[in-house]
């Protein structure tokens, strides 16, 4: 059964946090509080965590090398910045940041710096080495400080990118049901463009969507996958997602199976007991083969553990988070960080 965050972790921002930039010309949000620039559907979500979280997106610009123009990127800014590494979560293969709907009021109450990131964004070139520099100089700009990475299923494979080309940029890693052995789209990146473009309006259609939903979930009832349905696929309905992810299917997508044994920063592997989509076998080669890594399973879970089991995940990373706490406390140096553990439910 989902465990729900408490009300409480969607409350108004806290006194202590500092207050954010105004927002980019021609992004306010509705009389509804969405952002201007959601798709209208918005509105036929019913989630109270996902409506609540939609509000909360951004777009900041980010200068590239290969564009002339800023790249307005879709984000979820913290409440507070912390003197603690910030946690940046990315979301999975043709989703959102609405993944993190759940598990970020959780971490924010606990008081960490927490930014959720979409990584689908309209680019001129949506390949890897463009989503990297662009992500790379979103980080350079706003995070500015070595970050707790988290990535889940596609993005354990962004995340593992990230980490082996930008060093400085990540302390440590959290992966999540690591879809990271494929070898990138394969035989899709062949496929004629009319062919990729009917199979991505397939992607975003809802038959197949709720069928997703029923492999990566268990115990839900049709309204909620229906409601989850349409929370998953609000992204496809901007006007410019199926030019991207035909573009990224043809360039090849990520590739890293061969960069896991280069990643140097301490990993966490969170796996769901009952992934249906990737095989539990390839969460202890990921193990065995990260040279830092320690993983933890979460029994009776599927696919998208933060979806599924926000108070489990959120108390797996922010014990993660308080081992440098406890190593301060240790040097006899008082801690940066205060954990309100009592927010989190069993």
């Amino acid at each position: 059964m989902l465990a729900l965050p408490p009300i409480s972790a969607l409350a108004p921002r806290p006194k202590h946090a500092k207050r954010r930039a105004p927002k980019c010309p021609g992004v306010y949000s509705t009389l509804a509080g969405f952002p201007s620039f959601l798709p209208k559907e918005i509105e036929n979500i019913k989630d109270p965590f996902a409506r609540t979280f939609a509000t909360r997106i951004e777009r900041l610009p980010v200068s590239v090398s290969f564009s002339d123009n800023c790249i307005m990127s879709s984000c979820v800014r913290p409440l507070i910045r912390s003197k603690t590494s910030p946690v940046v979560l990315l979301h999975g293969f043709d989703s959102s940041c609405l993944e993190w709907r759940y598990t970020h009021p959780l971490l924010e109450e606990a008081g960490l710096e927490a930014w959720a990131v979409d990584i689908l964004e309209r680019l001129p070139r949506c390949d890897v080495t463009s989503k990297r520099e662009h992500f790379y100089q979103l980080w350079n700009f706003y995070i500015k400080k070595p970050m707790i990475l988290v990535g889940p299923s596609l993005g354990a494979a962004v995340a593992i990118d990230f980490a082996v080309n930008h060093p400085e940029a990540v302390e440590k890693l959290i992966l999540i049901d690591a879809s990271v052995y494929a070898e990138g789209t394969g035989s899709l990146a062949d496929l004629p463009r009319v062919v990729a473009y009917a199979g991505v309006y397939l992607l975003k259609s809802i038959p197949v969507r709720l069928y997703a939903n029923f492999l990566t979930f268990t115990g839900i009832s049709f309204s909620t996958s229906l409601d989850w349905t349409n929370v998953g696929r609000l992204h496809c309905l901007l006007p410019w997602w199926e030019d991207a992810t035909v573009d990224f299917m043809i360039s090849g997508g990520y590739n890293v199976s061969s960069q896991i044994k280069q990643v140097n920063q301490k990993t966490l592997i969170i796996w769901g007991e009952n992934d249906r989509i990737i095989s539990n076998k390839l969460a202890v080669r990921l193990h065995c083969e990260l040279p830092n890594a320690i993983i933890r399973q979460l029994p009776e879970c599927g696919h998208l553990p933060h979806v599924e089991k926000p108070n489990s995940v959120a108390k797996l990373i922010l014990e993660y988070v308080q081992e440098d706490c406890y190593k301060e406390m240790e040097c006899g140096r008082s801690p940066t960080l205060k954990l309100h553990s009592q927010s989190l439910h069993k």
